[in-house]
């Protein structure tokens, strides 16, 4: 009986024509069954979906009056119906399942429904907008339409806009989580004509332990480590120099290792900023030392050679006294003695370093810095500014 109904319907029909032709648009209702979800590919900006697809509209040509309700047909049945060609707009690389048969279902109620199932496994793009990595938020795509049929011969629309997904079946997307699905429809213009475009999103938002344990974690412990030469003595050049220099160099490493598995984008993210700033640290700590070397090693220089005294003496006859002692030596070597008297006396006005500007010499209104205390400085101030700097970072990062 089954037989002679599906011979019965067919004998007149021609699959190459869709239904209503000439006379209103074919009315397509979509829905979609999730398999499993991902991975999703940050380098090559694409993820990895496991869907049956469900296609539903009416074929008049296809109705029957009869004791069977419906009539359910393998794959090897649907090139003998007419199919809606639809395909999806931003696949990269499309898998129809053909074990152990093709993964194909029709079936033709007696009122003329038809609904054509399929599996399929697609790998989608999705743009991925790295400026807030790795607290960062996004929208995966999946859209579909007819690839022949304009708006005017059929309309896609979705019966309750329901997305299934199966939570039982694993998950792939071991960096991000699930917030929701959404749903849009829209009109896009090409050269041959209107079409109706289906699409919904995947919202998925970055888990953040992963990035914490690999970038900032080992980030920030390298840049409280290079705070550990204020507390040896300044005496011991190679020790504070092999720290600050490994320190520097750590961050270096840390920063091109964050980059390996990153696309090449052209701006900085959030992640890129905070290992800029933590070697900027590094190497504020390791600088400290010099300072603080060359100054106290000029300062001594100064007192054991007759010629640097000169020039001390030099430049207090033009009416410079006060100056720092890393203006006083420094100009022989490096600049004309008119150039930095003009800029020792602009930094006269702010700034007197201990022991030059003790006694009469100093005056009210200036910070007074003691050349022999920088590590003692240096012990409150990194720490107090990589704090604020952590806390502005994070409120900035978690509130954009």
């Amino acid at each position: 009986e089954a037989s002679r109904i599906l011979n019965t319907i067919l004998s007149n029909y021609d699959h190459k024509l869709r239904p209503g032709i000439g006379e209103k648009p074919t009315v397509v209702t979509a829905e979609i069954s999730v398999n499993s979800l991902g991975p999703l590919s940050i380098m090559d900006m694409e993820y990895t979906i496991d869907i049956i697809f469900y296609q539903t509209w009416y074929d008049e040509r296809l109705r029957y009056n009869d004791t069977f309700e419906t009539l359910v047909l393998n794959g090897n049945m649907v090139s003998q119906l007419w199919i809606p060609d639809t395909f999806f707009r931003n696949s990269k690389r499309t898998q129809e399942h053909e074990i152990t048969m093709p993964n194909q279902m029709v079936r033709i109620h007696k009122d003329g429904k038809v609904l054509y199932t399929i599996r399929m496994t697609i790998d989608a793009g999705c743009s991925l907008h790295m400026l807030k990595f790795p607290m960062d938020s996004h929208s995966c795509p999946l859209s579909f339409s007819s690839f022949s049929y304009p708006e005017t011969e059929m309309i896609y629309k979705w019966d309750n806009f329901k997305l299934e997904i199966n939570e039982k079946n694993s998950w792939k997307l071991f960096q991000f989580d699930v917030k929701g699905v959404s749903n849009k429809t829209e009109i896009i213009s090409t050269p041959s004509g209107n079409f109706m475009v289906m699409t919904f999103f995947f919202n998925v938002s970055r888990r953040f332990g992963y990035v914490a344990v690999q970038n900032y974690v080992p980030s920030s412990v390298t840049t409280m480590l290079s705070w550990v030469s204020f507390w040896i003595k300044k005496e011991s050049a190679p020790a504070r120099t092999s720290l600050g220099i490994t320190s520097v160099l750590t961050m270096t490493t840390l920063g091109t290792f964050s980059r390996k598995n990153f696309p090449r984008v052209s701006y900085i993210t959030a992640l890129d900023f905070y290992i800029a700033m933590c070697f900027v640290f590094c190497f504020c700590a390791l600088m400290e030392f010099a300072v603080l070397n060359f100054l106290t090693y000029n300062r001594t220089k100064a007192h054991a050679s007759p010629k640097l005294r000169h020039v001390v003496s030099l430049l207090s006859d033009g009416g410079l006294p006060g100056v720092v002692g890393l203006v006083s030596i420094a100009v022989p070597i490096f600049c004309s003695k008119l150039f930095c008297c003009a800029w020792c006396k602009g930094l006269k006005k702010y700034f007197c370093m201990v022991p030059d500007c003790e006694g009469s010499t100093w005056q009210q209104g200036r910070l007074r810095i003691h050349i022999y205390r920088l590590d003692d400085y240096s012990r409150v101030l990194f720490p107090v500014s990589f704090f604020l700097f952590n806390v502005l970072y994070w409120l900035v990062c978690l509130n954009l």
